[in-house]
């Protein structure tokens, strides 16, 4: 069945069918109202879909609570030959300084023999992202402004060849659901000083070139591992600057050292905080990996908690979502928070059944934005960030079912105002002007008014 015949039909039996109302190409706002809540948690929804220009008005109950606007597409970049996969997908998008946005794609395999490659294609607007061109050449360019004036962002370098590295006794082993490959883990302050730390850019005050640093690391419960033959320096996710000024990271992985000196064989995301611009780093906190067995049938199977995003909401609190999808399969995303910048953190709540990569964005008007895809591309919106205050997902992209490989479902956040935002994707079943169905990376905007 279409599935916006099959989400209007949903809609009817469950409301009413005058609780929908199809715009079609009139300028008049479809009115969505949301479905239970409590569906949406351990059961993929039928998302609203959103594949082209339209308005919404949302409703919870009998009260509208957003309206919304997309925009249609414009298009970045289409590959110009069938790709891979890990070529011409997980986009992302930044300003620069002269107020043009550029969006970067991957042109790499995805694998640790890509890691530190920064191979990448490249597109940029200067019309607030409506039209799009192809740069030869990429340009390192957004990162976290610090108080000081200075930028920073997470690098990943080559991976460290072990054949060359004086590593102490193992103190556990692991597999990767994905792989099957077997990880040995080491403690980190034990190993040698090129493991050790964290690898950043920066881009100082007043200077034009970025460079890349090795700053310490300070956690000695933590421990990272070797896998055939090399040990990747694998530090991601988010960085923001907390009301005090300093600097909290929070990212994956996170293998955790317990008490008894076993490596917890599940990863966690990990919180570090730095009161010096980033040259430094220490344990702030850890979100463990709780499964919700209920939600999650094979929660017990996974790797754990992955891709992290990390926002800091209007009031100071932490928000935290995660990806739990790996080797058994799609798993849901958890949400937690924290009201002591990242010290402790609430016992992480399942929040949607599927989803890889989380973004979120909050915008000037309050509302949170969360993306996350796989399949297909969902958007939905909070305006608080609390758990069960989430919209039903909105789906960017059509797909026939779970298996449908429509997009690498990683996605880029972008603020353009107070209400609106870019967010740019990628589509693995574009339809060129010539008939051929290829990759392409697609950015349009989206305005979100509370009510």
């Amino acid at each position: 069945m279409n599935r916006i015949i099959f989400f209007a039909v949903l809609i009817c039996l469950l409301f009413g069918c005058g609780s929908i109302k199809n715009s079609g190409n009139s300028k008049k706002a479809q009115v969505i109202v949301e479905q239970s809540p409590a569906l949406s948690n351990h059961t993929p929804l039928p998302a609203i879909p959103a594949y082209t220009a339209q308005d919404i008005n949302y409703k919870r109950g009998n009260k509208s609570i957003l309206n919304i606007r997309f925009s249609d597409f414009a298009i970045a970049g289409v590959a110009s030959r069938p790709e891979k996969w890990g070529y011409f997908q997980f986009p992302k998008i930044a300003r620069k300084p002269d107020g043009s946005t550029q969006v970067t794609w991957s042109m790499n395999m995805d694998s640790m023999d890509a890691y530190g490659l920064d191979s990448h294609g490249s597109a940029n607007s200067v019309d607030g992202g409506k039209t799009w061109t192809i740069q030869s050449k990429q340009e390192t360019i957004g990162g976290l402004l610090l108080p000081n004036g200075d930028r920073i962002e997470i690098t990943t370098p080559r991976p460290i060849q072990t054949a060359h590295l004086k590593l102490p006794k193992p103190i556990g082993v692991g597999e990767d659901t994905y792989s099957k490959s077997n990880y040995a883990f080491y403690r980190l302050s034990n190993l040698p000083d090129s493991c050790r730390g964290v690898y950043l850019k920066r881009l100082k005050k007043g200077e034009t070139e970025w460079k890349t640093e090795q700053d310490s690391l300070y956690d000695p419960d933590a421990a990272r591992h070797t896998v055939s033959g090399r040990m990747p320096i694998v530090w991601w996710g988010d960085m923001h600057v907390a009301a005090d000024g300093s600097v909290i990271a929070g990212v994956y992985p996170g293998a955790l050292i317990k008490a008894n000196g076993a490596i917890d064989a599940k990863s966690g995301v990990f919180f570090y905080r730095s009161a010096d611009g980033g040259h430094s780093w220490q344990v702030q906190g850890r979100i463990p990996y709780q499964p919700d067995l209920v939600a999650d049938p094979k929660g017990d199977k996974r790797m754990g908690y992955t891709e992290p995003a990390f926002e800091i909401l209007e009031d100071g609190s932490f928000l935290c979502v995660m990806r739990t999808s790996d080797g058994v399969g799609i798993g849901p995303m958890y949400a937690s928070h924290s009201k002591d910048l990242g010290k402790t953190w609430s016992k992480p709540e399942v929040i949607a059944a599927n989803g890889v990569l989380p973004r979120l964005l909050l915008m000037k008007n309050g509302v949170v934005v969360l993306a996350s895809g796989r399949p297909g591309v969902q958007l939905r919106f909070s305006k608080n960030g609390e758990d069960k205050t989430w919209t039903d997902p909105f789906e960017m992209l059509p797909y026939q079912n779970e298996k449908d490989q429509v997009s690498c479902g990683y996605t880029g956040l972008i603020a353009t105002g107070k209400n609106s935002f870019l967010i740019v994707l990628s589509d693995f079943k574009y339809k060129t002007p010539g008939g051929d169905i290829r990759k392409a990376i697609k950015v349009r905007e989206i305005t979100v008014t509370p009510q």
